[in-house]
């Protein structure tokens, strides 16, 4: 399989050459280790904690262990052997100035990151790499997005409508990015069962997994939608506070984006209804059932999946740069929303998706009821749709299709 250049290699470097430790998270599959590997490869020793024999060894006798793979060294999942890390500490600890003595990666984001910051705080730089963006799977991984580029993004390669729904099918993962005849339908399927057998049945929120799967499939059918947490868990069977812990497995292994409403108080933001939106299109695709272009783009689910597939290259752009992205949405009391509200920089980008091909001034006027309630703090604004090219709309919103976002 060639390699696909990622936008994360330079902000990896430089994290390896500035602090002792480097932690990279991100969900199964999304390519941290053909990264490190491809980075680092030729510098440090790699080992694997998901093989069971390596692990039984690291958590039988840690320092000797340790002593076999000294720096510099990449320890792949380490989720596996958490109790490694106080030993990792002592041994930074006794070589403080010394930087990229370890790489560290790990598929469950938010056990990792309590750990490590118990054991690494301030020793560590903490990254994440989620799947392929567009400009990525293009080779283009440094093309800016629309609101950052005068004309151009720079993607370039404009696909037609119907292999523009294809390619939400397959979604973003380097395999299925780097191999075009790869089954998908089989892919997805694999992929799923590996993640609940080895991720999720792993994190004692979980006991079973059955449940717990319909519970995905259920929350992939309300993709986009204000999530009403009490309605699906009594859909369900289960108790809410059980739906909340495998919402935050979901979080925590990287499956989902929570996407929150934007209010100018920060407090009101974490306590108002969120809506989910999946990482991945085609893993969304493959658990509502989506297995053609022509059902995709017509189907109940073509709104979801398109904003799905804009959200989701903005945060994969940014996150692989090695950002934080800001994504909220923007609903008043009387209806009027906005897809997306980004943070860019001192300004807030509003973003609205269409799913058809033919863009009209019409189709904006949200985003210029948003433009007047919050004048001054908002950026140029944009309508993504299925088509091509950019389109000025009037009162500063211009019509971009997905390829030029």
């Amino acid at each position: 399989m060639n390699y696909l250049k990622r936008a994360l290699e330079p902000v990896l470097r430089q994290a390896a050459a500035q602090f002792p430790a480097v932690v990279l998270t991100g969900p199964r599959q999304a390519g941290k280790t053909t990264l490190l590997k491809h980075l680092f490869g030729r510098e440090y020793a790699y080992v694997s904690l998901e093989l069971p024999d390596m692990r039984a060894v690291a958590l039988e006798d840690p320092r000797s262990f340790l002593d076999r793979f000294s720096p510099p060294v990449i320890f792949d999942e380490i989720q596996y052997a958490p109790e490694l890390l106080p030993y990792l500490k002592e041994m930074i600890d006794e070589a403080r100035d010394e930087a990229g003595q370890f790489i560290l990666t790990g598929s469950q984001n938010l056990l990792l990151i309590e750990r490590v910051t118990e054991s690494l705080a301030g020793r560590a730089a903490i990254l994440r790499l989620l799947p392929m963006s567009r400009r990525e799977a293009f080779g283009n991984p440094e093309a800016p997005l629309a609101w950052e580029a005068e004309e151009d993004t720079g993607v370039r390669r404009v696909l037609s409508p119907k292999d523009l729904w294809r390619e939400f099918l397959r979604g973003g993962y380097p395999e299925l990015v780097a191999d075009p005849g790869r089954n998908i339908q089989l892919w997805h399927a694999s992929y799923t069962q590996t993640y609940l057998e080895r991720d999720v049945r792993s994190l004692r929120q979980v006991g079973d997994l059955t449940q717990f799967q319909n519970f995905l499939r259920a929350l992939a059918a309300r993709s986009g939608q204000l999530l009403n947490l009490s309605d699906l868990a009594r859909d369900l069977g289960v108790a809410v506070n059980t739906g909340k812990a495998w919402l935050s497995v979901l979080e925590a292994t990287h499956q989902i984006f929570i996407v929150r409403p934007y209010f100018a108080n920060i407090g009101k933001r974490l306590v108002k209804t969120p809506k989910i939106y999946f990482t991945d299109t085609g893993t969304l695709c493959h658990l509502t059932g989506l297995r053609d272009p022509e059902h995709a783009a017509a189907g109940p689910m073509a709104g979801s999946l398109m904003e799905t597939a804009v959200v989701g290259e903005i945060i994969k752009t940014l996150t692989n740069r090695g950002l934080s992205p800001q994504v909220y949405f923007w609903r008043t009391a009387s209806g009027v929303e906005v897809d997306f509200l980004v943070e860019a920089g001192t300004k807030l980008i509003p973003v609205e998706v269409k799913k058809g091909a033919t863009p009209r001034p019409a189709m904006a006027v949200s985003l210029r009821t948003l433009q007047r309630d919050l004048e001054g703090r908002v950026g140029p604004a944009y309508l993504i749709h299925a088509g091509a090219g950019r389109l000025p709309l009037g009162d500063g919103v211009t019509a971009a299709g997905f390829s030029e976002l």
